[in-house]
């Protein structure tokens, strides 16, 4: 998902870009204050980062521009905290309102919670372990670091549905039925290799353990 950063604090805006791009968006931060129109419409971002004190023309501006030709989200990120700014971001057609300074995991939650809504299955097909990792839902792809991870078909599997239970534990009976339409015969044992050897893979490019046992009932996403 692409995210487009209208901030002239050129550390803070280097901060955030810097965090999203560690969670998998693919950020672009706004270079030229008398374009941020052009900028948008070339680089087509699923949301926009707004701040409302920038030179030439205010954040307020720049969001009614872009609702002329677009309904991307737009959130707008300020230290001016009055409730009449937090009006006229509403009603200049803004989507959220945080006010600097603030948190970078609220931030994320609050662009996560808004391109829920409105991708809800584009974004259903991202899903994220960690910053870095994400498996790609539809291709049963993982990659880390915009890498792929090397995984047989029988592992692509599993690792699909254990992420689509995630955060409950799958049993082995449930990843076993996963697999049926392998080509591969799975046994119990057979089983307990192929997890085995998932979790090496996944812990061998990110560094952790990915993977969790419950004991006596299954496998789940840590």
């Amino acid at each position: 998902m692409k995210i487009m950063l209208v901030e002239d604090d050129e550390a803070l805006a280097g901060e955030i870009s810097s965090f999203l791009t560690k969670w998998g968006y693919d950020t672009e931060i706004a270079g030229k204050y008398d374009e941020i129109l052009k900028e948008f419409m070339e680089w087509k971002p699923h949301l926009v980062l707004m701040d409302i004190s920038l030179p030439l023309y205010d954040g307020f501006y720049w969001c009614a521009q872009i609702r002329r030709v677009s309904a991307v989200p737009v959130i707008y990120i300020s230290s001016r905290g009055d409730d009449r700014d937090k009006i006229m971001a509403i009603a200049q057609g803004g989507d959220d309102y945080v006010e600097k300074p603030f948190r970078l995991d609220l931030l994320r939650a609050k662009i996560e919670a808004i391109l829920r809504r409105t991708y809800e299955y584009k974004v259903k097909e991202q899903l994220f372990l960690k910053p870095g990792l994400c498996f790609d839902a539809v291709s049963q792809i993982l990659f880390y670091e915009g890498k792929e991870v090397e995984m047989t078909r029988s592992e692509r599997k599993i690792l699909a549905r254990l992420m689509e239970a995630r955060p409950l534990v799958v049993s082995r009976e449930d990843l076993m039925m996963a697999l049926w339409d392998t080509d591969e015969y799975v046994s119990d044992q057979a089983l307990t290799t192929m997890v085995s050897r998932l979790r090496g893979k996944v812990k061998a490019v990110c560094g952790e353990e990915m993977i969790g046992t419950k004991k006596g009932q299954g496998y789940f996403i840590v």
